[in-house]
């Protein structure tokens, strides 16, 4: 292992369509009451560097180690992005969402310019 980065939390965006969200909701509300990990708000617009709707999970390293094995089984078709979260600087969000992605599904294109 070559990185020295800590990993301080998760993050696993939960992707939808106006056709999926009902159901993107609904995983995002189980893992929420199952892990305890925190739920943000549906975006039915693109936010950040995602390219559709989404929900954002929010874990620590440990609830992770359960949350995306559970994601994998429970996740109905809908497509995945997790990433660490190393940091806060541009560089590190960069390369958490770029060089350390999970992807659940297909993988989508990301808006990186965000993090230039």
């Amino acid at each position: 292992m070559t990185g020295t980065a800590e990993i301080k939390g998760y993050h696993a965006h939960v992707y939808f369509t106006a056709q999926t969200r009902a159901r993107a909701q609904e995983l995002c509300e189980a893992a929420h009451e199952v892990f305890g990990v925190g739920m943000g708000r549906l975006h039915d617009k693109p936010v950040g560097p995602h390219p559709c709707g989404s929900c954002q999970l929010s874990a620590t390293p440990e609830e992770f180690a359960r949350l995306l094995p559970w994601l994998a089984l429970n996740r109905g078709g809908l497509v995945v992005f997790a990433h660490p979260i190393t940091g806060e600087s541009k560089p590190a969000q960069l390369a958490d969402h770029r060089d350390h992605a999970i992807w659940l599904g297909c993988g989508l294109d990301l808006d990186l310019s965000i993090f230039q």
